[in-house]
């Protein structure tokens, strides 16, 4: 099992959200949690496509942290 890191935003309809590590996984959902389901579900669905293109893609590329200015 990965531990994959996701960016959640708020938006002007709902929330967004995305996996850097993971290019074009970019989901939108009505609430954070429904975002976050939908992140959830489509890791391993989009894991297998990268796969077959031969991409393996590595989940400690990315690194966050909550800076407060």
């Amino acid at each position: 099992m990965n531990t994959w890191t996701a960016v959640y935003e708020r938006t002007s309809t709902g929330w967004s959200g995305y996996v850097p590590a993971l290019p074009g996984l970019i989901v939108t959902g009505g609430t954070r949690a429904e975002v976050a389901r939908l992140i959830r579900e489509g890791i391993p669905f989009h894991l297998e496509g990268l796969a077959e293109e031969g991409i393996v893609p590595d989940p400690a590329s990315v690194e966050s942290e909550a800076i407060a200015v």
